[in-house]
C-alpha cells in the first residue's frame, strides 16, 4: 500500500463522494459532497439529522469507502493506505466515548498504550481531567468500571480528549456532544477542546452556536449534500437552511453565550 509522506500535514479533500449505506442501497447518505480543508483548519459541520455529518466522520476513519469519487489525505487517496497506519494520524473524541474496565491511565493510553505515566498526566491535565482523577480512591490506578460506570459523562469526555491529546494525531474529529454536561463540565471541555485543536485539522460535528462561531468554516450539509459553507455571518445573512438552524436549533445556546 501507498505511504503518505511524513509529517502528515492534515490537508484533507472530498471530491465529489457518492456513498449509500449497505443496509439501504437507494438512498445516498452523501450525495456528491466536496470540500477541502486546509492543514489547521476548524471546520464545522451542521445540518437536520440524517444530513450526513456522522457519515462524513466515518468514512474519514474508512470504515466505509466511497462509492464513487475520492477522499483525500494531503492529497493521497485515502482508500490506497493501510487502515490501520492511516488511522494512526487521526484522533476522534466521540459522542459517547468507550470507556474500558481498566484504570484510568490505562483508559487515557488507550491509544498509545507506550506513552509514561508524565506523558499520561500532561494529556490530562490539559484536558481538564486530573482533578477529577486524583480524586478517585486509587487516583490514575482506579478502575473505572464497566463502560465507566464510575464517571460522569463530562468526566467520560474529559478522559477521551485526554486521549485525543496524547495522540497527538494531525486530525482531530469530534462528534460534539455537550446535552450530558453541566455548564461547569462545559465550559472545561470547551477549554480542553480548543487547546486539542490549536495546529491541528479539527473537524467538529457541531451542536452549539459557540462552536460554529469559533470555527473558520462551516460546512452545511442536507439530506447528504453540501448546500453552503462560509463563516457564521456570511451564511446568517444568506438566509438559508443555516439561517433557519441557527434560529432553531442554536437558540436555547444563544441565551447562554
Amino acid at each position: 500500500p501507498a505511504q503518505l509522506a511524513a509529517p502528515v500535514q492534515g490537508r484533507i479533500s472530498f471530491e465529489d463522494v457518492q456513498f449509500a449505506y449497505p443496509a439501504r442501497p437507494a438512498t445516498n447518505a452523501l450525495d456528491g459532497v466536496s470540500f477541502d480543508i486546509q492543514p489547521g483548519e476548524t471546520i464545522a459541520f451542521v445540518g437536520p439529522s440524517g444530513a450526513g455529518k456522522t457519515t462524513v466522520f466515518q468514512m474519514l476513519l474508512r470504515f466505509y469507502d466511497p462509492q464513487s469519487g475520492a477522499i483525500k489525505l494531503d492529497g493521497m487517496d485515502v482508500a490506497g493506505l493501510e487502515r490501520e497506519a492511516f488511522r494512526k494520524h487521526i484522533a476522534l473524541v466521540p459522542q459517547d466515548p468507550m470507556i474500558f474496565a481498566t484504570s484510568a491511565a490505562e483508559n487515557i493510553a488507550f491509544g498509545r498504550p507506550d506513552a509514561t505515566r508524565a506523558e499520561i498526566e500532561a494529556a490530562a491535565r490539559a484536558a481538564a481531567a486530573h482533578d477529577f482523577i486524583t480524586a478517585l480512591p486509587q487516583g490514575y490506578d482506579s478502575p473505572l468500571g464497566e463502560r465507566g460506570v464510575m464517571l460522569s459523562g463530562g468526566q467520560k469526555q474529559r478522559i477521551a480528549i485526554a486521549r485525543a491529546i496524547l495522540r497527538d494525531a494531525p486530525v482531530l474529529l469530534l462528534d460534539e456532544a455537550t446535552s450530558a454536561l453541566d455548564a461547569e463540565s462545559e465550559r472545561a471541555v470547551q477549554d480542553a477542546v480548543d487547546a486539542l485543536s490549536e495546529g491541528r485539522t479539527t473537524l467538529i460535528v457541531a451542536h452549539r452556536l459557540a462552536t460554529v462561531k469559533k470555527a473558520d468554516r462551516i460546512v452545511v450539509l442536507d439530506q447528504g449534500r453540501v448546500v453552503a459553507q462560509g463563516s457564521h455571518d456570511a451564511l446568517v445573512a444568506e438566509g438559508g437552511l443555516y439561517a433557519r438552524l441557527a434560529r432553531l436549533q442554536f437558540t436555547d445556546g444563544m441565551a447562554a453565550e
